[in-house]
């Protein structure tokens, strides 16, 4: 059986990897962020976990335990992140946010690049919203976050392709 995010103390983090099918290797990955009440964070981890070993995803994922987190904003809600292997496969972002919605996760979800969580770049240190895409409730769409223009979503972009 596996351990729940509630009873895990000694680490920050517990992960999912796929176990069927293929994946295409991580370019400029991101991920969809979750927010989930600790009252919940169990059964949401394993939905999720069971659906990335199963291939219903991306390739990996990752929930926040009970140890605490310097850089969490609430000690009741943990983190999920589920991984997307390239931020502008739009057509693959788009996939694994139906899925989510599919599993039944319908509150309104981020995306955020894994080169601004590794810049260091969190909603409580940085100037306006860090994510890329924001679904708002119910929806599949992907939206530019309130507070971050046309403008900021482009040179995030450019910054990018820059690095690949």
């Amino acid at each position: 059986m596996e351990k729940h995010p509630l009873e895990e103390y000694e680490q920050y983090w517990l992960w999912a990897h796929r176990k069927v099918g293929t994946y295409p290797e991580p370019v400029r990955n991101g991920k969809w962020m979750l927010f989930i009440p600790d009252s919940e964070i169990n059964a949401a981890w394993d939905t999720i976990r069971t659906a990335v070993e199963e291939g219903k995803l991306g390739d990996t994922a990752k929930v926040a335990t009970a140890k605490p987190n310097p850089n969490a904003l609430d000690r009741h809600r943990k983190l999920i992140c589920v991984y997307t292997y390239d931020a502008e496969d739009k057509e693959d972002v788009v996939r694994i946010l139906q899925a989510l919605r599919d599993l039944g996760f319908q509150q309104g979800l981020t995306y955020k690049t894994d080169e601004a969580t590794l810049a260091g770049e969190y909603s409580f240190n940085t100037a306006g919203p860090v994510s890329l895409y924001y679904a708002y409730k119910e929806t599949v769409e992907l939206s530019t976050p309130k507070g971050r223009s046309q403008k900021q979503v482009g040179k995030s972009r450019l910054q990018l392709r820059r690095k690949s």
